[in-house]
């Protein structure tokens, strides 16, 4: 990689580390307004406090610890939290491949155990493949103390720019 591509992997996988790890929220664990407006509370909140380790052309890991507002009556991690925070880490990890703002086309979530609240997790986005202007995108949530698999995520995303949306419906 020239000096261009490097300084461009770099800039990438800044902006992915800074996009997961400047969430404003408070000790409540509550986003701060001018973040959660738009209705974007929830994919703030699910990695509010991650730390990337890592992040590289077509990979992110990061951990962060299950926080209160994000798990249910019994202090589990909430499987729509588990499967938001996924989803955020899995963006930031192509865009550090693509250099463009994605959305999911497709998504397979599976869960194997809970985490509980305060509990550290750690998740490690890939991108395994691509096929046109899309990215297949992998991760792997784990207990960061034990390396127990919390989930596991599959998914397939484009850049924002190549959709087309569909004005004729048959139905």
């Amino acid at each position: 990689m020239g000096d261009a591509g490097e300084t461009r992997a770099l800039r990438l996988a800044a902006t992915a580390r800074k996009w997961l790890e400047d969430v404003s929220v408070d000790r409540e664990g509550h986003v701060h307004p001018a973040v959660a407006s738009g209705g974007k509370a929830l994919t703030a909140l699910a990695t509010a406090g991650a730390r990337v380790s890592l992040a590289e052309p077509g990979l992110v890991v990061c951990s962060l610890r299950v926080r209160a507002p994000l798990t249910d009556a019994e202090g589990r991690w909430h499987a729509g939290a588990i499967a938001t925070a996924a989803d955020n880490v899995c963006a930031a990890a192509v865009f550090t491949a693509l250099g463009e703002d994605v959305l999911t086309v497709q998504y397979g979530l599976s869960y194997f155990s809970p985490a509980h609240h305060e509990e550290e997790v750690e998740m490690d986005g890939r991108v395994v493949g691509r096929k046109g202007k899309l990215a297949a995108v992998t991760v792997e949530v784990r207990k960061k103390e034990s390396g127990e698999l919390v989930a596991t995520c599959r998914q397939w995303m484009a850049p924002l720019g190549t959709t087309k949306r569909n004005t004729s419906s048959k139905l």
